[in-house]
């Protein structure tokens, strides 16, 4: 490469495009993602140290009384080790990875994609970014059903910044929800939901029950927010394979002990 070649690829002049096309754009957490990444040379050779993909999400952080948005990096996989991509040239990398079982749903407003990165020394980064839809898995589908069965409404979902709960990530994803008749109703004000991850074929949940104020009392420990109880709750493989009317029975069990 002549050296105002080199000038040229520095500043992003002919350089080289990548594309990444999925095979599908609705995924489940544990699913497997396939497709491929394009790439087309610019008017100037040049030197790719890696093609990589990154799962990308966003959450909500308070600082200040403001609330901020910030992208968080979910996964990052490499699909290729260095190589030179001739001027004009066309390539397709075939690529296959594991969605990880801690992406967040595509309930409410929380974005989820996936951005490719090629890596090109002293040149201006091509990039592409792709959106993904996330649907709950089996299991989580499961619960979320079982919830609504005990007469609960989805008020709102949102990813928060919560580091202590959100292990590799720094944030959890909340479902709110609000009861919108049946046993609960009158008892509680909230139950909030957030999935931890899984165990085997088991999942980890955390619930958060708020009882509603009915005496004085109940009036002083809303105000002091000592209402709201926190609960670990581990469902078995065995659990979730009974079906739906177990699950709901299994949480309204926690919930009446609660609430």
């Amino acid at each position: 490469m002549s050296f105002f070649g080199r000038i040229l690829a520095s500043v992003g002049i002919g350089s080289a495009k990548v594309d990444t096309v999925l095979e599908t754009s609705s995924y489940a957490p544990g699913d497997e993602v396939r497709g491929v990444v394009r790439i087309e040379g610019g008017a100037v050779e040049q030197r790719i140290d890696g093609i990589v993909l990154t799962v990308m999400s966003q959450y909500v952080r308070e600082v200040n009384d403001s609330k901020l948005h910030q992208n968080a990096e979910i996964a990052r996989i490499r699909v290729t080790e260095p190589f030179v991509l001739a001027p004009g040239s066309r390539e397709e990398v075939p690529f296959s990875f594991y969605l990880p079982r801690n992406t967040p749903l595509s309930i409410g407003r929380t974005p989820v994609w996936i951005k490719t990165n090629a890596d090109i020394q002293s040149a201006v980064d091509p990039t592409d970014e792709d959106r993904i839809h996330i649907m709950p898995s089996r299991d989580q589908k499961v619960v979320l059903d079982a919830i609504d069965m005990l007469g609960f409404r989805l008020k709102q979902t949102e990813t928060v910044y919560a580091p202590r709960l959100g292990g590799s990530l720094p944030f959890v994803q909340e479902f709110e929800w609000i009861p919108g008749g049946g046993r609960y109703r009158g008892r509680l004000d909230e139950l909030e939901l957030m999935f931890l991850g899984s165990r085997g074929d088991g999942l980890t949940l955390l619930l958060q029950i708020d009882r509603k104020a009915t005496s004085i009392f109940g009036l002083f420990a809303e105000a002091m927010d000592t209402d709201e109880t926190f609960v670990r709750v581990e469902l078995s493989g065995g659990d979730l394979g009974e079906g739906l009317s177990h699950v709901a029975g299994v949480l309204a069990n926690i919930i009446d002990r609660y609430s």
